[in-house]
């Protein structure tokens, strides 16, 4: 196969940080858009990108793009892409999608023209009137905005954000990517004490710990392009032990989490079991209120409970204020929280040196960084 247009969608605030992460890894021709990153390479590209991406949603083929005023455009731009390079005789090939602000509104429409389209070239490509759709679904999406529509091949199956080591979590979890998220913008380094005092499942300290590690995230798990007879197994397994390459524990990170939940802290510590860093990771039981410092450098990341999460917000604010008195203003000391509270500032009790916009699901969110 020759080289691929692949698209990496993620949070909406996401963007630099995913295509930062996409560079580092020695992705080429990595450009950043709104709610997604591009990037260019092969099947070896795409099954590497799936291993290493912590902030991508998932890893997608971007097969065309092009603007559709009628059914009709629709469906000749989707015929005329080479699906017989992607999907076999026996392959599924459910399609879903979306679309917002264009004229083609109706998404059931739109389901139905693009599978017509793709049935359409199928059958003059294999000979068949009618195809069983039995074996290694290919999931076609497609997304319509402003007229312009992008047809997608996605690659990676489950949502990337789940990473294989999280079976149980507590109420209102934090998706994996988003706590990654938080920990590349507190500066997480492998020598590094990380705190989170209201920790939950243990997301955030976890994924601290395997970027501190560089355990490749996605190397717990399977993935849709696994059951593709166009990726050869060689590339798949030569992909996998790079990436297991990558892991290195000559380091001196670790982290503490804590939480007054018991059954929350019973989670955490199965989960960093599950994700290889249990012995980085200290859960304890302890409240906010009697939060204390263990070490002269430390960094604070955290994802307190607010409003349409688990607490109302006159609950959260008091929280928040709790917070203010406890993370104290030191040298050694950074604290990276995230809100969607407009005031938390005001209630905290100090401006942030830093902030960042980021959403946590619907949810627009404020990234409050204390450094200085």
């Amino acid at each position: 196969m020759s080289q691929m247009t692949f698209c990496a969608p993620c949070l909406l605030g996401m963007e630099g940080i995913c295509a930062n992460d996409l560079k580092f890894n020695g992705f080429k021709n990595v450009r950043a858009e709104n709610g997604r990153v591009l990037f260019d390479g092969d099947y070896g590209t795409m099954v590497r990108a799936n291993l290493l991406s912590r902030y991508s949603e998932r890893i997608q083929i971007l097969l065309s793009e092009f603007y559709a005023y009628s059914f009709e455009e629709l469906f000749e731009n989707v015929r005329i892409i080479p699906w017989e390079n992607y999907i076999c005789r026996t392959s599924a090939f459910p399609v879903k999608g979306s679309s917002l602000s264009s004229r083609l509104r109706s998404i059931s429409d739109c389901q139905k023209i693009i599978k017509k389209a793709v049935v359409d070239r199928l059958s003059g490509k294999y000979g068949l009137s009618w195809f069983e759709e039995s074996f290694s679904a290919r999931q076609i999406q497609f997304l319509i905005m402003n007229d312009k529509v992008s047809i997608l091949l996605d690659t990676s199956g489950q949502g990337l954000h789940k990473r294989g080591y999280r079976a149980v979590s507590n109420d209102a979890p934090m998706k994996e990517t988003l706590a990654a998220a938080m920990v590349d913008l507190a500066r997480v380094r492998p020598n590094h004490l990380v705190v989170d005092p209201m920790c939950g499942s243990g997301t955030i300290l976890i994924e601290a710990a395997q970027k501190a590690l560089k355990i490749a995230p996605g190397l717990m798990r399977e993935f849709s392009f696994e059951s593709w007879e166009q990726v050869p197994a060689r590339i798949i397994r030569e992909e996998r032990e790079y990436a297991a390459q990558l892991e290195n524990r000559d380091c001196n990170f670790s982290a503490i989490g804590y939480d007054i939940d018991e059954n929350a802290l019973e989670i955490s510590r199965e989960n960093a079991k599950k994700a290889g860093v249990s012995d980085r990771i200290s859960f304890v039981k302890r409240d906010i209120r009697d939060f204390t410092f263990d070490g002269d450098f430390e960094t604070v990341i955290t994802n307190p409970p607010y409003g349409e999460r688990l607490l109302d917000i006159e609950g959260a604010e008091k929280l928040y204020g709790i917070m203010g008195e406890k993370f104290l203003r030191e040298k050694g000391k950074s604290y990276t929280i995230i809100s969607p509270d407009d005031d938390f500032e005001r209630v905290f009790g100090r401006k942030a040196d830093k902030r960042r916009k980021l959403y946590n699901g619907m949810l627009n969110c404020q990234v409050y960084m204390y450094f200085k």
